[in-house]
C-alpha cells in the first residue's frame, strides 16, 4: 500500500497542482477558447443547416402544392379538352349524317326524276309505236278497200260527208 499514485505524498501533490494549474492556465488562456470558438461554430453550422432544411420543407411543401395545382389544371385541361373533342367529333359525325340524308334524299329524288322521265320516254314511245303501227294498218286496210273501185268511192263520199259534218 505504499503505492505513490495511489497515496502521494505532499510533495508530489503540490507538483501535480502546479502542473494542473498551468495545463489549466494554458488551456484557459489558448485552448478554451478555440474550443469554445470551435463548438460556437458547430453550434451555428448545425443551426444553420435546421434552418435550411426547415427552408427547404417548407419550399418542398410549397412546390408540391403548386404541383398539385399545376396537376389539377393539366386535370381539367384535359377533360375539357376531351370534352371539347368529343363535342367537336359528334359534330362532325352529326354534320356528315346531314349531309349523307340530303344526299340520299338528292339521289333518290334524282332517281324518281330519272324514272319519271323514262316513263314518260317509254308512254311517248310507245304512242309513236302504236300511231306508227295504226298508220300502217289503216295504210293496208285502205290499200284493201281501195282495191275494189266501188268499195273505194263509197269511203270517199263518206269520209267527205263526216268532213263536213265537223
Amino acid at each position: 500500500m505504499n503505492n505513490p499514485l495511489i497515496s502521494p505524498g505532499l510533495g508530489v501533490f503540490v507538483w501535480m497542482l502546479v502542473s494542473f494549474g498551468i495545463l489549466a492556465f494554458i488551456l484557459a488562456k489558448w485552448g478554451w477558447p478555440m474550443l469554445l470558438k470551435s463548438l460556437k461554430e458547430r453550434e451555428n453550422a448545425i443551426a444553420d443547416s435546421l434552418n435550411a432544411a426547415e427552408k427547404a420543407r417548407e419550399e418542398m411543401k410549397l412546390l408540391k402544392a403548386d404541383n398539385e395545382e399545376l396537376l389539377r389544371q393539366a386535370k381539367q385541361e384535359r377533360d375539357a379538352m376531351l370534352s371539347n373533342a368529343r363535342m367537336t367529333s359528334e359534330k362532325i359525325i352529326e354534320e356528315a349524317r346531314v349531309r349523307a340524308t340530303e344526299e340520299a334524299d338528292r339521289i333518290v329524288e334524282s332517281a324518281r326524276e330519272n324514272i319519271n322521265y323514262e316513263k314518260l320516254k317509254a308512254m311517248h314511245d310507245l304512242k309513236n309505236q302504236i300511231a306508227n303501227l295504226s298508220i300502217e294498218i289503216a295504210e293496208k286496210l285502205i290499200k284493201m278497200e281501195l282495191s275494189d273501185k266501188q268499195k273505194a268511192d263509197t269511203l270517199i263520199q263518206k269520209e267527205l260527208e263526216n268532213a263536213h259534218l265537223n
